[in-house]
C-alpha cells in the first residue's frame, strides 16, 4: 500500500475564475476581408491585454465545377471550369466571456462568417 496523501483540490484564483478558452473561426471567400477582420480582432484583444494565439491560416478549400458550355450536347466539346476558394482563419483567446462580446462587436466585413466557441478549462 502506498502512503501518499490524497490530492487537495486547489480552488482557482480570482484571475482564473472567469477565464475561458475562446476559439474564433473566420470563414470567407475574399482574402482581404478576412485578413482585415483578423487584424481588427487581434488588435482589440491586445489592447485589452489578453493572451492571443493566431490567426492560424488553415488550408484553402478549392471547390471546382467543370461543365459543358453547350446545353444540348451538340457541337464541339467545350467546357467551362469554375472555382470557388474558401479561406479559413482561427484565433484563440484566453479571456472572460463578457470581454469577448466587446472585442467581437467590431464591424465585420461583408462575406466574412464568424463562429465563436467557448471552452471551459
Amino acid at each position: 500500500m502506498s502512503s501518499f496523501a490524497p490530492k487537495k483540490d486547489v480552488a482557482p484564483s480570482a484571475d482564473e475564475k472567469g477565464v475561458h478558452r475562446i476559439r474564433i473561426t473566420l470563414t470567407s471567400r475574399n482574402v482581404k476581408n478576412i485578413e482585415k477582420v483578423c487584424a481588427d480582432l487581434k488588435k482589440g484583444a491586445l489592447d485589452k491585454k489578453l493572451h492571443v494565439a493566431g490567426p492560424v491560416r488553415l488550408p484553402t478549400k478549392h471547390l471546382k465545377i467543370t461543365t459543358r458550355k453547350a446545353p444540348s450536347g451538340e457541337g464541339t466539346n467545350t467546357w467551362d471550369k469554375f472555382e470557388m476558394r474558401i479561406h479559413k482563419r482561427l484565433i484563440d483567446l484566453h479571456a472572460p466571456s463578457d470581454v469577448v462580446k466587446q472585442i467581437t462587436s467590431i464591424s465585420i466585413e461583408p462575406g466574412v462568417e464568424v463562429d465563436v466557441t467557448i471552452n471551459d478549462r
